[in-house]
């Protein structure tokens, strides 16, 4: 009995030791293998900044622009002139020699600011000069990096805020989309999102193995299949190139713990918007109510039962690999507290030391507040519009929406009288495009297709331009973790009507100066309900609530964001090796 007991001791310690030097071998196999593209792309970079100030010297900065060559011109401008005044400007009071503090909050005082834009992102007096000055890889894992969602408006508010504060830095962002440039992306990413970005300092690393993380791969078994599948993704990325900081900006856990497993001393980083699974989920596959998401009541019988454990294992599997990231960061106080729960006792085990952060994404309220007056003058040209701005994904609910208008048409013809719902989103992939066809038909069947009108991958003029015209912003998704497009109703000055749960009910569509600020609803008839309330209101009312939303949405600016967004990344540069 001893010796089998030894035995098994020898066993483990001998299995530990080839799970630790197995990764290890394997992280120096791909820096090894990656060494020359990292100097081939260092090159690259110092290329495109030099040719890039040769064209600001001879054309001469456009005053008052802050985006890129590629991005920031409009429709017949010269896309040659740069128009990046003042995108690395640095402003100090000239005590900068780093003496004060240790940069802890509540410690020193901002001395240092990188102007940018309309915002700041704030730097203290004890930052370093290696920290000011860091040139290394900063790597954006996001494999759908064009989809134009909310999750790529925080994205690239990222980059932007990298690059502000850390011109030096080369952001890599990790992506599968094979079917458009770096000119494309960029271009799209000031169209869609009105953000500019540095040009030179933006490398794209394609991916081939994408397919890997698409669900419709995994019939069954989707969640552990996606996870799966995108460690083969985030192999295929670092055989491409190893990064100096590693940050999964869309979702894929299971990829920093593979990095971990590679490469100790790279510093790993999460932007959550979502957790994979949650205990809402989990509950919800004893609900009753189908609006709980797509797996509500899904675990009766056998079936149900086998379901519940296999994602309480995937579950347990989410834990540990959240305990391996040093910096995390969350959308909203629901992901926060799902994250802090399912991953705060492993990370306790493994002595991280950094919290779960609440980092709130940007939206654009600036533009909203300049583009769109709130008045007695400006409610004349205000329509009977209902807007729901979001990805045509299932998740989105848009079918629920859909029926809450017809129900509202038909049980409320007085309120309902000129109305109309607006579906504006961005259509993925095929899959999406055959979702919208199948929301055509249900308008078409619920008696309403005159009245629904679907705007697929609008330009950010476009949607500025419903946004203020609309009377009402809708939300439809159970459980939405954050709700950018919410906080866009708010800032143009839409009364919200959302989903009782999640993001929008908890951080958002909130009490807000001793009002409210919208309406919150679950099934089609309580949405019925909630239209024709907003629609009901006086006119005193109504320009009140539409005030105050807009005050309660300066909460969630870019910003903000900038500033939060470049305190969590100073974490990650602390961790990196001198």
């Amino acid at each position: 009995m001893p010796l089998i007991t030894l035995l098994s001791a020898y066993l483990v310690c001998a299995l530990a030791l080839v799970y630790h030097f197995g990764g290890r071998i394997l992280g120096s196999y791909l820096r090894r293998r990656t060494a020359v593209r990292r100097q081939n792309i260092l090159a690259q970079v110092e290329a495109e900044r030099l040719a890039f100030k040769r064209v600001e010297q001879s054309v001469g900065p456009k005053s008052g622009s802050s985006g890129d060559s590629s991005s920031s011109s409009t429709p017949g401008s010269n896309p040659s002139t740069p128009g990046e005044e003042g995108w690395e400007k640095v402003e100090g009071d000239g005590n900068e020699d780093g003496a004060g503090d240790n940069g802890e909050k509540g410690e020193g005082r901002d001395v240092v600011t990188g102007q940018f834009g309309r915002g700041r992102v704030s730097r203290r007096a004890g930052d370093t000069v290696r920290n000011r000055d860091w040139k290394g890889f900063v790597g954006f894992f996001h494999p759908f990096c064009n989809a134009g969602g909310g999750g790529e408006r925080v994205l690239w508010a990222a980059v932007k805020s990298t690059q502000q504060r850390w011109p030096n830095a080369v952001c890599v962002v990790y992506t599968g989309d094979h079917d458009a440039t770096k000119a494309v992306i960029l271009e799209r990413v000031q169209s869609r999102f009105n953000i500019n970005l540095h040009r030179p300092t933006v490398i794209f690393i394609y991916l081939s193995t994408r397919h890997y993380v698409h669900a419709s791969m995994y019939p069954h078994f989707t969640l552990l299949g996606q996870s799966l599948g995108s460690l083969v993704l985030a192999y295929d990325a670092f055989s491409l190139l190893v990064p100096d900081i590693f940050i999964d900006t869309m979702g894929y856990a299971f990829t920093l713990a593979f990095s971990k497993f590679c490469f100790p001393d790279v510093p790993t980083g999460a932007y959550v918007h979502y957790p994979t699974i949650s205990t809402d989920m989990l509950g919800s596959l004893d609900a009753e109510v189908s609006s709980q998401g797509l797996n509500a009541g899904a675990g009766k019988g056998w079936k149900g039962s086998a379901k519940k454990k296999y994602w309480h294992l995937f579950a347990r599997s989410y834990s540990r690999v959240g305990g391996t990231v040093d910096v995390v960061m969350t959308n909203s106080s629901w992901t926060q507290s799902h994250i802090q729960t399912l991953w705060g006792p492993q990370r306790t085990r493994r002595r991280k030391s950094s919290n779960v952060e609440l980092v709130y994404p940007p939206t654009a309220v600036e533009e909203m507040v300049d583009a769109i007056e709130i008045s007695e003058a400006s409610e004349k040209s205000r329509e009977k519009v209902l807007l729901y701005i979001a990805q045509f994904r299932p998740e989105k609910n848009h079918s629920l929406v859909i029926q809450a208008f017809a129900r509202f048409v038909h049980d409320d013809p007085t309120s309902s009288a000129d109305s109309k719902l607006v579906l504006i989103g961005s259509v993925r992939d095929s899959d999406d495009a055959t979702r919208v066809y199948e929301l055509r038909l249900l308008a078409h069947e619920l008696r309403v297709k005159d009245r629904v009108e679907f705007i697929c991958d609008a330009s950010f003029p476009e949607i500025l331009k419903w946004l203020g015209k609309s009377w009402i912003g809708v939300n439809g998704m159970w459980n939405e973790h954050f709700g950018i497009g919410v906080v866009e109703y708010q800032a143009a000055g839409l009364i919200s009507v959302v989903n009782d749960s999640g993001g929008p009910k908890q951080d958002i569509v909130v009490e807000f100066e001793g009002g409210k600020t919208g309406f919150h609803a679950s099934t089609a008839e309580e949405y019925a309900v909630a239209f024709g309330k907003a629609f009901e209101m006086s006119p005193e009312e109504t320009l009140e609530t539409r005030r105050r939303a807009r005050s309660s949405s300066k909460r969630f600016t870019e910003e903000a964001f900038a500033v939060r967004w470049a305190a969590q990344l100073e974490k990650l540069i602390g961790l990196t090796t001198p």
